[in-house]
């Protein structure tokens, strides 16, 4: 349904595989590769909540192959780095659940980026982070959505970059 790109060599918003009008999810779409997909999750717990999951469908994560488990898992590092270069947050979670009993309400295996703004430095001490199951969770804004994730393939291509360039020192 979503075809991959070459994560260094992103579409840009307005590119026909990223049509808003034709596949609107597909605007949130931050990588995608021919084994793996990411994008904005639509109920995100804060700005720049990230979902990454194999194509192929595997409830869980001990039912992926050692070549997913591979390639999630540098992808991760990856992804870990674009969302704090583009939020500007430096602290966050990667939540993976397996099985009901688990929280797991998706039967497809999926790691979560979450940002976590420090609220401390605001002074509300007493806030807290909304948690799985827990707190008000509200739908991701179509435009914004847009926007980060254009962002964000931005910056992972980027990151690609500079770590080929750094492997030819």
């Amino acid at each position: 349904m979503y075809p991959s790109f070459p994560p260094e060599e992103p579409p840009t918003p307005g590119s026909p595989e990223l049509d808003p009008f034709k596949l609107a999810p597909a605007s949130f779409v931050v990588l995608s590769t021919p084994m793996l997909i990411a994008f904005l999750d639509i109920m995100p717990l804060s700005p720049g909540h990230i979902l990454l999951c194999p194509r192929s469908h595997k409830p869980k994560l001990s039912d992926v192959s050692r070549e997913e488990a591979a390639e999630l898992g540098s992808y991760l590092r990856i992804l870990s780095k674009a969302l704090s270069r583009t939020t500007g947050i430096h602290d966050w979670n990667i939540v993976q659940n397996n099985g009901a009993a688990a929280a797991q309400v998706v039967n497809h295996v999926h790691y979560h980026l979450i940002p976590r703004p420090e609220i401390r430095a605001s002074g509300k001490f007493r806030e807290s982070f909304t948690m799985f199951g827990r707190g008000q969770r509200e739908d991701l804004d179509d435009d914004e959505a847009i926007e980060l994730a254009a962002k964000l393939r931005t910056s992972i291509a980027t990151i690609l970059d500079e770590e080929t360039r750094k492997e030819k020192l």
